[in-house]
């Protein structure tokens, strides 16, 4: 699973020019699955995205969570995140999950972000849909539950720690 994930002083979404989805400060989470991701995946990048301290302390370090300010989570659907731009002038959607299984692993992220107790809007999965927000700092991070397995720095992780979320 990849997001696309950024700190915002207020975010929301629109369908048909109807508001679906809308928070305050917090973190809008574009989320996109790709082919074979699993639930793992999920809890991997739900448990990142929570936990990652991209808003400011008292001397204006990165120091707190979405969770240790109560934000706010507007987390959207998008497949595009697996676009593959590599050859020609159209990108291919081939890495990305078939809409039956991306719906679920969707639908089980924002469960997931609800269960962390955060408050959690969404938009429309599969619809066309107008975003707007307002990136604060501007703070924009990419996550990408695949590379939990790639170590960090060139080295090796010990067979004992491969797959486990450690290294990234």
């Amino acid at each position: 699973m990849r997001a696309l994930v950024q700190r915002v002083s207020h975010a929301s979404v629109s369908v048909q020019q109807a508001q679906v989805g809308a928070i305050g400060s917090g973190l809008l989470v574009f989320l996109g699955v790709g082919q074979g991701d699993t639930e793992d995946d999920a809890s991997y990048l739900v448990d990142k995205v929570v936990n990652l301290r991209v808003f400011p302390n008292d001397q204006g370090r990165f120091d707190h969570s979405v969770l240790d300010i109560h934000g706010e989570l507007l987390v959207v659907s998008q497949f595009t995140l697996y676009a593959d731009t590599r050859r020609g002038r159209r990108p291919s959607f081939t890495d990305a999950a078939a809409p039956a299984d991306a719906h679920a692993l969707y639908e089980r992220a924002v469960a997931l972000f609800r269960q962390a107790g955060l408050t959690v809007a969404t938009g429309q999965f599969a619809a066309i849909m107008q975003v707007d927000l307002v990136n604060d700092g501007p703070v924009t991070i990419w996550l990408d539950s695949a590379e939990r397995h790639t170590p960090r720095h060139g080295y090796p992780l010990p067979p004992s720690h491969v797959g486990k979320g450690v290294g990234g």
